[in-house]
């Protein structure tokens, strides 16, 4: 066991200093357990494939702030299991967007024809309108309007703050009403 123990602190010190021979047999020690954990957050092989993978890449990029000394698996395993639960939020986020989507179409496919023409028409205006907007109001209009994220979600897609969404939303739509009445 404390051979082992030298043995992977070795072969951390080497992938330390660059040596990735030494990192594909960390990779190798511990992708079974990765894979483990990763699965059992996503619950899907091809996630938890990627997860893992996506891990040990972060890992490797984050080998300067290990601590020396610390035991090499628990940490390796904190930053799989991250990476397991954005790709589980991730796939959650893609199937209520389809759910959404095929909730639109069905609903459009409900109306009139000629509420549907009247519809596409001011559609089609707003559109052009919000794509005259700034990129930055675009991205937040159309996160929280046109994607129907919340604002946590916004924020996170954004990689702001809350309070940013609020304050960015508020003068984007600010923008947004002035370009609407200038089209008439």
């Amino acid at each position: 066991m404390e051979a082992e123990r030298i043995a992977e602190e070795s072969l951390l010190a080497r992938a330390r200093e660059g040596d990735v021979r030494a990192y594909e047999e960390l990779v190798e020690r511990h992708q079974a357990v990765a894979f483990r954990v990763a699965w059992l957050v996503t619950r899907s092989t091809p996630d938890a494939e990627e997860a893992a993978q996506d891990g040990f890449v972060k890992a490797y990029r984050s080998l300067g702030r290990f601590r020396e000394g610390a035991p090499f698996r628990p940490w390796l395993l904190a930053i799989v299991g991250n990476e397991a639960r954005n790709r589980r939020v991730a796939a959650g986020r893609r199937e209520r967007l389809a759910l959404r989507v095929g909730e639109e179409m069905t609903a459009a496919a409900a109306r009139p024809a000629e509420a549907e023409v009247l519809a596409a028409g001011e559609r089609e205006e707003l559109l052009a309108a919000v794509g005259r907007l700034p990129e930055r109001d675009r991205l937040v209009i159309g996160a929280r309007f046109f994607l129907e994220l919340n604002e946590a979600e916004t924020a996170a897609a954004l990689g702001v703050r809350r309070g940013t969404v609020k304050s960015r939303l508020s003068r984007a739509l600010g923008r947004l009403r002035k370009e609407v009445e200038a089209d008439g």
